[in-house]
């Protein structure tokens, strides 16, 4: 926030929003403005449908008075969209501004029909959520979009993505935005980026371990990669590489996607998982194959995903040494039982007690939904930020 006497309206909602000054009177202890000041910014914000009053606080006075008037974000003046695509299959959904899901749909969606496809078909899937949640094209302010490859933050294109042949350096951004547009969405809606792991720990993070400041989610799918939550922002390194897990080496033979030999991927994921049964006469392809038969207690599966998570494990006592988290969060089609107990098998066996004494290892608690709420909360944190609603708000014309 700016320093005090210069905050500006969005520092205010900024303020409110983190529910650290919900009063016009706590906004003037806060930030150092005048009543006069504090009432002009607020008006815009009033001006733009983002504030709203709410009930009355209790009076601070030992002499009585009447009680403050609390400020509230008003979640009701737009919809976000987000979608998450994984390599087969993909889920939208239409959310409001604090993440509650009004509308969504979930179908199959193959990421190696290449980018132009799979965007265009994700905007015919937003058009015809949106009457669904009862919601009109323009109260949209932004679309998110979780992705299974590293992303480039900056640029929102995946960057060299394993398993998204089509895709590499891709304006996913102008082409999302453009798809929706032509469905009678309005022209240049902010589009976000960002991997699907990112976004599911951002989201499960954000809904169930809000004051947990190192936050990992392991998801296990088709392929295996990882996000990072510390104190609150996800951790992207550089250039979005950050949390690929899957491609560390681990020393079998196995020939992974990404073109090499031995990556924890080829030997650990749901899809290295679904080959292992079908090479012993069990039909499966996939990650989402080997999750049913795992439902359905079938032998070989929990045998292999106990195998994989203990390959898995290992690497994550890695991890956990590293980056000392306080939650390690398993999800993805492999995120049952008998995976979960062999991560817990070799992360204790070979992380030192210091590292594991408060760590929490659970699994998904959004479940399929996880990645979509993450979208839709990255997309809300980067519009309502101070700097950019300053900007919104000048060219609104408040």
């Amino acid at each position: 926030m700016a320093g005090r006497g210069q905050a500006s309206a969005g520092d205010l909602l900024e303020l409110v929003r983190s529910g650290r000054a919900t009063t016009r009177g706590a906004l003037q202890q806060v930030t150092g403005l005048s009543r006069a000041t504090v009432g002009q910014r607020l008006d815009r914000l009033f001006r733009a449908g983002w504030l709203r009053e709410g009930a009355g606080g209790p009076v601070d006075s030992p002499l009585g008075g009447r009680p403050s008037i609390t400020l509230e974000f008003d979640d009701e003046h737009a919809v976000v969209l987000a979608a998450d695509l994984d390599t087969r299959h993909a889920r939208a959904a239409v959310l409001t501004l604090t993440g509650e899901m009004l509308a969504e749909h979930s179908g199959v969606l193959v990421v190696e029909d290449g980018p132009d496809a799979v965007l265009g078909e994700l905007g015919r899937w937003f058009a015809e959520l949106l009457p669904k949640a009862d919601r009109r094209a323009e109260q949209v302010c932004g679309i998110g979009l979780a992705v299974p490859g590293p992303v480039d933050s900056e640029t929102g294109r995946v960057v060299q993505p394993p398993m998204m042949p089509g895709w590499d350096g891709y304006d996913i951004r102008g082409r999302l935005a453009r798809s929706f547009a032509e469905r009678g969405g309005a022209d240049r809606v902010p589009v976000l980026v960002d991997n699907d792991a990112n976004l599911m720990a951002y989201g499960e993070q954000r809904a169930a371990y809000p004051d947990c400041s190192a936050f990992v989610l392991v998801k296990v799918s088709t392929g295996i990669g990882a996000g990072v939550v510390v104190d609150g922002s996800i951790y992207r390194g550089i250039d979005g590489g950050a949390g690929d897990i899957g491609h560390i080496r681990v020393g079998a033979d196995a020939l992974c996607r990404c073109g090499s030999y031995g990556c924890l991927a080829a030997v650990a994921s749901g899809g290295a998982v679904a080959r292992r049964l079908a090479e012993a006469g069990v039909p499966a392809a996939s990650g989402s194959d080997v999750r049913e038969l795992l439902a359905a207690g079938h032998p070989e599966a929990v045998g292999f995903a106990r195998e994989a998570g203990r390959q898995v494990g290992d690497v994550l006592a890695t991890v956990v040494t590293l980056l000392n988290p306080g939650v390690l969060m398993i999800a993805g089609d492999l995120a049952g039982t008998p995976f979960l107990t062999g991560v817990r098998e070799l992360l204790y066996q070979r992380a030192l007690p210091r590292s594991t004494a408060h760590l929490d290892v659970v699994t998904s608690r959004l479940g399929e939904r996880a990645g979509l709420v993450g979208a839709g909360a990255l997309v809300v944190e980067h519009l309502y930020a101070p700097e950019r609603a300053e900007e919104r708000l000048l060219a609104m014309g408040v």
